[in-house]
């Protein structure tokens, strides 16, 4: 038997990665085994890739958004504890659409995100940093976890660390393998 696997990220705007995954493994063709997996470059659709590969929960949640306001966040939380987190949930490409304008943009929301799988018992932590319509560095982010840079605006500094506090040492990040 012949086998094919397909790796697919998505086709913007019409099929996300698990979708087409989804589609390539209903095909019957005689004499193929046919598998799938789902890929992103760690923008927008790399959660629903974890999940799809892994199992897990999708976890939704309002955060702050790129430009202000309330938004729908989520993040994906791993059966062994990794909590996914795509920068473009919270401050993505896509919530830009008419303002085209990352110097006003914040990471912040990506932030509480991260804080709330933290506290919620995550034990490592991925971040997918594609599809971002910021270029704060990361300075919003680490503004949420109470931590920033001396390089970030003043808006910006906060006093305290959660991240000097992070249980058992767990990193902000970790390599996707």
């Amino acid at each position: 038997m012949k086998r094919c696997l397909v790796l697919s990220d998505s086709f913007k705007g019409t099929l996300s990665s698990p979708d087409i995954c989804r589609i390539a493994r209903s095909l019957h063709i005689p004499g193929w085994h046919i598998d799938a997996l789902p890929v992103a470059d760690g923008g927008e659709g790399t959660t629903d890739c974890f999940l799809d590969a892994c199992g897990g929960q999708r976890i939704a949640l309002p955060v702050s958004g790129p430009f202000g306001g309330t938004i729908d966040g989520f993040y994906g939380l791993l059966p062994d504890g990794t909590a996914v987190v795509e920068c473009a949930a919270a401050a993505g490409l896509h919530q830009a659409e008419g303002r085209p304008d990352p110097e006003a943009a914040t990471t912040y929301g990506v932030g509480q995100l991260l804080a709330h799988a933290l506290d919620h018992g995550a034990k490592r932590l991925i971040l997918g940093l594609g599809g971002s319509c910021t270029n704060d560095g990361g300075c919003g982010a680490a503004a949420a976890l109470g931590r920033a840079a001396a390089s970030c605006p003043p808006a910006a500094r906060w006093r305290t660390s959660r991240l000097s506090t992070c249980p058992g040492g767990i990193p902000a990040c970790g390599p996707v393998c």
